[in-house]
């Protein structure tokens, strides 16, 4: 096991850089979850990547608050900005406390500590007020960071639908937002018509909607909007069904930005697909119990599974960073992935 995770400080920081070319670069990333278990406690493997790479990171939380760290790839710092502040007015935060944060001298704070002081200077940490002024103004100030760094610019987050992953431009998986209505529990069969014509004309719009990303037009995305609505305004007598579709609805533009950006998946399945790897690692060894196997583990499968979507053979690129003779040469992995995502 030593000889698998010590000295592979190399390889962790080319996994991280994975990382910071793909938000750097990429017109979109998919986003998912999974447990993971470390030092005898739950934890969670975040996924984040797209067809040129894939970045796993494990850690104890799955808030929006370790999402957010775990976008600044790296970084550690926090800063105050326009975003930063756009974020905390989006999420209600009391505009005494934008105003303070706004006008103070300080802007950038160097790392958590630096950050947890000035707030408290500023009396955050005294306050009992819903939502929590500490953890919004640092989600903002993770966001803010986000942005200064110019990692996500123009690019898209495709997600399950799961609260901690809603941040920047978003859009949600049909996938996910369909399974709702397939869970539903119809109770008589006129129920079960109205639930399963839904459905149908869903999965219909669905392959419209693939057909419009091959040739979009302004027509066809107008008339696939209208459908849209008509689809999930539709009054089926099913009262539970009825508050689902309306509940989907008011997530219209999350569900439509494909319309938009035909580029980008209408699904999460590549990210379901790379966290399998995870999955299965847990099942055979069940957690990591050092910090260093932890990391080792995370960059590992990140740096296998970009080589994976990049075309290249793991024991070659093993065989290049570790100098065996007669390795092929084998180029910084993140250097591939701007090249991909710019062609």
């Amino acid at each position: 096991m030593r000889l698998l995770i010590k000295d592979k400080g190399s390889f962790l920081d080319e996994s991280l850089d994975i990382l910071r070319a793909g938000l750097e670069t990429a017109g979109w990333v998919s986003v998912d979850d999974t447990g993971a278990r470390h030092k005898a406690r739950n934890g969670y493997c975040t996924h984040i990547g797209n067809d040129h790479f894939a970045w796993f990171k494990t850690t104890h939380s799955k808030s929006r608050l370790n999402f957010l760290e775990l976008l600044r790839a790296g970084d550690k710092a926090y800063q105050i900005n326009a975003a930063a502040l756009d974020y905390m007015r989006d999420c209600n935060l009391a505009d005494r406390l934008i105003t303070a944060l706004a006008s103070h001298e300080s802007l950038v704070f160097a790392d958590f500590d630096a950050w947890m002081a000035h707030l408290e200077t500023l009396g955050f940490t005294k306050l009992t007020t819903h939502p929590d002024p500490v953890r919004i103004a640092s989600e903002g100030a993770l966001w803010g960071r986000i942005v200064a760094l110019g990692l996500l610019e123009g690019t898209i987050i495709v997600s399950d639908g799961a609260g901690q992953f809603r941040v920047g431009d978003h859009a949600l998986c049909w996938v996910h937002g369909e399974r709702l209505l397939h869970k539903l529990d119809a109770f008589s069969q006129q129920q079960r018509r109205a639930k399963q014509r839904i459905r149908h004309r869903i999965w219909w719009l669905y392959a419209d909607i693939k057909d419009y990303c091959h040739d979009p037009t302004p027509k066809r995305k107008h008339q696939l909007r209208r459908r849209f609505d008509s689809i999930f305004t539709t009054k089926t007598n099913f009262v539970t069904l009825d508050r689902l579709l309306k509940r989907l609805h008011q997530r219209r533009h999350e569900f439509l930005r494909v319309l938009e950006r035909p580029d980008i998946p209408m699904h999460t399945n590549g990210s379901e697909n790379d966290i399998r790897c995870q999955v299965i690692k847990r099942k055979i060894s069940g957690g990591t119990r050092s910090d260093d196997g932890r990391d080792c583990r995370d960059a590992f499968l990140s740096l296998m599974k970009t080589c994976a979507k990049l075309g290249i053979n793991f024991w070659d690129y093993l065989g290049d960073r570790l100098s065996h003779p007669g390795a092929p040469n084998i180029p910084h992995l993140p250097n591939l992935i701007r090249q991909k995502e710019t062609a």
